[in-house]
């Protein structure tokens, strides 16, 4: 049987097929993509999927339509939801409907991955259903570890002393309290840390605190029984009893409101948690490791955040410096995201320009190495097939954040935020224009597109005032 994940891809956006599927592939997931839902309906008869990854809005069959037909006729294949309409509201719909996920547009590529595998990685492959099955083969749940050895990246002296502490904090089981600004790598040194650990070929579970709805962050947490609320259909596996044996990330914690502190605070002292909706207890062998962007100090003041919790999760409290105060990492770290993307998306090894490089030494990086990756991704991409890439690959008119002066060496970028599918998007159409001369029914056969997509998505952009 093949072992490779199957992913049924469901989104009105021809443009974006290509795209999923050569991103996933890279990931050693085999993708196959609908226009429409009703499409989706009439694969899910012929071929079993792992998960299916669905747009909210299409037409003639919206996304939760298409989920419960999946939860009626399909029950072992999970979904994730994905929709430009992102309120509590929605998204509380979907999960309740039996959705694993949620993820609201804007996002990037690396964002779509990891929660992608994240809900892969509680899946396994089962033998065939019995002879005489009219259903094609199903996949049970289990959680299992993910193999995805990383490092990191960095030789200032702060970093250098990081690493020295890791082995001894990784050989045990404490909990880990990892602090510093946004993007600067806390779930990378999380990772390391459970890689390290005698625990690295047990469950890595991660859970975003920051994402979730806070109706259901006590289910995602510790799980929920059938009927324990409105929209409970079946029971949930919570993110503890997923990762027993082995990690838990729990990223931006502060996050959480203070009646789910204190019960997080019980799991922490007693290595047991009840699920939503049940009455026994469950004893539970993880180690925790939590993520904060916040200054600690000023939520403790605020009354955001337990103190007592704080205590029990600061067995071992690391900062991560911020990127401004370790700047010669910087080529280290472009050197590294050149390789990342090149590989990713199939293009040359590349190489970055000393004037872009000047560039990047001089400028602030509010959003840390996440910032700097998403400026090295954008510039691998839109360098295309040369081996250089120039300032001008990183900054042009077509972006909406770039300044007029940030073209010239002693003006700093400003760029930030992920780029996100839809700039990826807008990059492949309006490089397609630009190399058949602003042609658009050549650059629609370029991109295996209609004139008229190219023609409304212009549109769009000019409303937008992105181009």
């Amino acid at each position: 049987m093949n072992q490779q994940p199957r992913i049924l891809l469901v989104d009105d956006e021809q443009l974006l097929h290509g795209l999923f599927e050569r991103l996933f592939s890279r990931h050693g997931m085999h993708v196959v993509t609908c226009m429409s839902a009703v499409q989706a309906v009439e694969s899910l008869k012929e071929q079993a999927y792992d998960l299916v990854v669905t747009d909210f809005m299409m037409p003639d069959m919206d996304g939760l339509e298409l989920l419960s037909h999946i939860r009626q006729e399909h029950p072992d294949t999970r979904v994730i939801m994905i929709t430009a309409h992102s309120n509590v509201q929605h998204a509380v719909r979907a999960m309740k409907n039996g959705a694993i996920d949620y993820i609201p547009k804007p996002f990037s590529t690396t964002e779509l991955v990891e929660r992608v595998q994240a809900c892969l990685a509680q899946t396994e492959p089962v033998a065939d259903e019995p002879a005489g099955s009219s259903r094609p083969a199903r996949r049970r749940r289990k959680s299992s570890p993910r193999n995805d050895r990383v490092h990191y990246i960095g030789e200032a002296p702060k970093i250098l002393e990081l690493k020295a502490m890791l082995p001894r904090i990784s050989g045990n089981k404490a909990p880990v309290f990892i602090q510093g600004e946004s993007g600067t790598g806390k779930e990378v040194l999380a990772r390391l840390i459970h890689q390290m650990s005698d625990r690295a070929d047990r469950p890595y579970v991660t859970l975003n605190c920051a994402n979730l709805p806070r109706e259901l962050v006590e289910s995602h947490l510790f799980g929920h029984r059938k009927g324990a609320f409105t929209g409970a259909i079946e029971d949930m596996t919570g993110a503890f009893e997923r990762a027993d044996g082995g990690t838990l990330l729990l990223d931006e914690i502060t996050e959480i409101d203070l009646p789910i502190q204190a019960k997080l605070l019980r799991v922490l002292q007693e290595q047991e948690f009840q699920k939503v909706g049940a009455s026994e207890v469950q004893k539970v062998d993880v180690r925790v490791i939590a993520t904060s962007n916040r200054v600690l100090s000023e939520a403790l003041d605020e009354g955001i955040f337990r103190e007592d919790l704080y205590h029990r999760l600061c067995v071992f409290p690391l900062a991560v410096p911020p990127l401004r105060d370790r700047t010669g990492d910087i080529p280290l770290l472009v050197k590294h995201f050149v390789q990342k993307y090149c590989g990713l998306y199939g293009l040359p090894n590349k190489i970055v320009s000393e004037d872009l490089m000047g560039q990047f030494l001089q400028h602030p990086w509010t959003g840390n190495v996440r910032q700097l990756e998403n400026m090295v991704q954008r510039g691998v991409l839109l360098s295309a097939e040369r081996e250089v890439i120039q300032p001008n690959d990183v900054l042009n008119e077509f972006f909406s954040d770039a300044q007029p002066r940030a073209h010239s060496l002693d003006a700093p970028l400003q760029l930030s935020g992920p780029l996100t599918i839809e700039d990826m998007e807008r990059k492949m159409i309006l490089s397609a224009l630009e190399q058949m001369n602003n042609n658009q029914q050549q650059a629609a056969e370029q991109l295996g597109i209609s004139a008229r997509t190219i023609r409304n998505k212009l549109k769009r952009y000019r409303e937008q005032g992105l181009i």
